[in-house]
C-alpha cells in the first residue's frame, strides 16, 4: 500500500471507532491497527532492536488503554506510537527531536495537505476509481459540507428538510473525519525538516576527536586556573552536603514526632529540596564536565571529588525514600506518596548516569538521551500496572480504611471493594459497587473499558 492508502484506511477506521462512542477500547483498537499497520510498513533495515521493542510497548500501551483508559495509558500509548512511527523512518535520529517534529508538522499541515503530489499517486489510477471519485465521491463531501452550513445559516433552508429523519450527527461526523484524517495523514506522511537533520549530531553520545582537545572554557581564566576552581567548588560542596545530610537525617529520624499534616507538609518540603538539590548537583558537572576536563590528565583529583559528590547525592536520595516509606507505613498509601517515589527514583537514575557520564567520558546529551529513555519507561510501567488496586489493596489492611475515599476518590479499585465489602458482609456497599461496575458494562461497545468487562456481576 501507498501512503494515501494507509491515510484513508485509517482515517475511515478512526470515523468507525469514534463516531458517536466515548474514548475507551476503540483508543486501544486504534493503536494496535496503527502499530501493525507501521510494523509492516517500515523496510527491513529499520526494524532494530529499538524499533522491535517500540512495537511491542506500543501493542501493550494499546492493550493497556483499552483495560484502564486513564491518563497514563493514554499518555504512554500516545508516546509509544509517535516513536515507533519516528523510528520507522529515522533509526539514528534522536528521539529529543521528536517534539520539534511533532510541532512543525501540526502547523505545516494544512499546507502540507494541499501539497498533493507529495502524498497522492502521480500516475492516473484506474477508470472506475476514478469516476467513482469524480461522480460520487467528491460531490457526496461538497454537498454534506455545504448542507450543514446552510442548514444553520438559514431555519427556513433547514425545514425543507424537517421530515427526512436522518440518523446522523453531522457535525460530530464531520469532526471524527477531520480530526482522523488530521492524525493519520501526520503520522504517516510526516517530515523532518533539513534545520532539525542537521541538529541531530548535536545530540550525540560521544565526543568526536577535535572535541578532546584540552582547552580553557573561558578566554578569561586560563586551564589551571579553571582546574583549580573545580576542585574548590566540588570539595566546599561536598563538605557542605555531607552537613545537610547530618540535619536532614536528624530532622526527619530524631525529632519530635509532629502531627500527620505537619508531618506530610515537611516531607514533602524535604522531597522538594532533595529534588532540586539533585537538579542543581546535575547541572554542576554539565557545567565542568561538558569538554576538556573528561580528557585533562590532571582532573583526576576533580573527577574523584564529582564522583564523591554524587555519591553523597545518592545518599541524600535514599534517605528521602526511607522516610516516605516511613510516612506510607505510618499513615498509609496515596497517588502523592507513590508519587514521591517515582520522582526520587528519577533523580536517583539521573545521578548514576551522570556518574556513568563522567567515568565514560561522555557528553552532556548523553545525560538528557539517556534520561528521555528513562521517563518513557516510567510512563509505561504506570499505565500498565494498577497502582489503584494496590493503593487499596494494601489500605484495606490497615484499621483506619476509609472506605467512602476510596470509593470516591480511587478508580479501577472495584475488585478490592467488593472483595472488601464481602470480608465486611455488607450487602449494602456490595450493591453500590456493582451498580457502578454495571453502569460501565452497559456503555456502547466501542466506549467501554475492557477492566469492568472482567468484574462478574454476581
Amino acid at each position: 500500500m501507498k501512503t494515501h492508502h494507509y491515510i484513508f484506511l485509517t482515517t475511515a477506521l478512526f470515523v468507525v471507532v469514534f463516531y458517536d462512542q466515548n474514548v475507551g477500547l476503540n483508543l486501544g483498537i486504534i493503536g494496535i491497527i496503527y502499530s501493525v499497520l507501521t510494523f509492516f510498513r517500515t523496510p527491513e533495515k529499520n526494524r532494530t532492536k529499538t524499533f522491535l521493542f517500540l512495537f511491542i510497548t506500543s501493542v501493550l500501551s494499546s492493550v493497556a488503554f483499552a483495560w484502564f483508559g486513564d491518563f497514563a495509558s493514554f499518555l504512554a500509548v500516545v508516546s509509544s506510537l509517535l516513536l515507533l512511527g519516528y523510528r520507522s523512518k529515522n533509526r539514528r535520529m534522536k528521539i529529543l527531536l521528536l517534539i520539534p517534529v511533532i510541532i512543525v508538522n501540526a502547523f505545516t499541515s494544512f499546507c502540507r495537505f494541499f501539497s498533493f503530489d507529495e502524498w497522492l499517486p502521480k500516475k492516473n489510477i484506474p477508470g472506475l476509481c476514478q469516476k467513482i471519485m469524480a461522480f460520487f465521491l467528491i460531490p457526496l463531501i461538497l454537498v454534506s459540507v455545504f448542507f450543514g452550513i446552510y442548514s444553520v445559516g438559514s431555519d427556513h433552508f433547514a425545514g425543507l428538510f424537517t421530515n427526512v429523519q436522518f440518523d446522523i450527527n453531522f457535525w460530530q461526523l464531520l469532526a471524527m473525519i477531520v480530526l482522523g484524517f488530521f492524525i493519520a495523514f501526520n503520522y504517516w506522511n510526516y517530515t523532518v525538516e533539513k534545520l532539525i537533520y542537521k541538529n541531530n549530531t548535536v545530540l550525540d553520545n560521544d565526543f568526536k576527536e577535535r572535541d578532546k582537545v584540552v582547552k580553557p572554557t573561558y578566554s578569561f581564566l586560563d586551564l589551571d586556573t579553571e582546574r583549580t576552581s573545580g576542585v574548590i567548588s566540588f570539595f566546599t560542596l561536598n563538605i557542605l552536603l555531607i552537613f545537610f545530610i547530618i540535619t536532614y537525617n536528624y530532622e526527619q529520624f530524631y525529632e519530635t514526632v509532629k502531627t500527620p499534616v505537619q508531618l506530610s507538609e515537611e516531607t514533602h518540603e524535604r522531597v522538594n529540596a532533595v529534588i532540586v538539590s539533585i537538579i542543581m548537583a546535575i547541572l554542576v558537572i554539565m557545567f565542568y564536565f561538558k569538554s576538556g576536563f573528561n580528557f585533562d590528565p590532571k582532573a583526576g583529583l576533580l573527577k574523584i571529588l564529582a564522583k564523591t559528590w554524587i555519591l553523597l547525592n545518592a545518599v541524600l536520595v535514599i534517605s528521602a525514600m526511607v522516610k516516605n516509606s516511613e510516612y506510607i507505613i505510618n499513615y498509609g498509601f496515596t497517588y502523592k506518596r507513590l508519587g514521591v517515589y517515582v520522582f526520587l527514583v528519577l533523580s536517583l537514575a539521573g545521578l548514576i548516569t551522570a556518574f556513568i557520564k563522567i567515568q565514560l567520558q561522555k557528553r552532556n546529551a548523553f545525560l538528557f538521551n539517556t534520561m528521555s529513555w528513562y521517563l518513557y519507561g516510567v510512563i509505561l510501567i504506570c499505565s500498565y500496572i494498577n497502582w489503584r488496586g494496590i493503593i487499596t489493596s494494601e489500605n484495606m489492611k490497615r484499621k483506619d480504611f476509609v472506605f467512602n475515599y476510596h470509593k470516591r476518590e480511587i478508580n479501577f479499585n472495584e475488585t478490592q471493594l467488593l472483595k472488601y465489602a464481602e470480608e465486611k458482609k455488607n450487602p449494602k456497599l456490595k450493591a453500590e459497587i456493582l451498580e457502578k461496575v454495571k453502569a460501565q458494562q452497559n456503555e456502547r461497545f466501542f466506549s467501554r473499558l475492557m477492566y469492568y468487562e472482567a468484574i462478574e456481576l454476581k
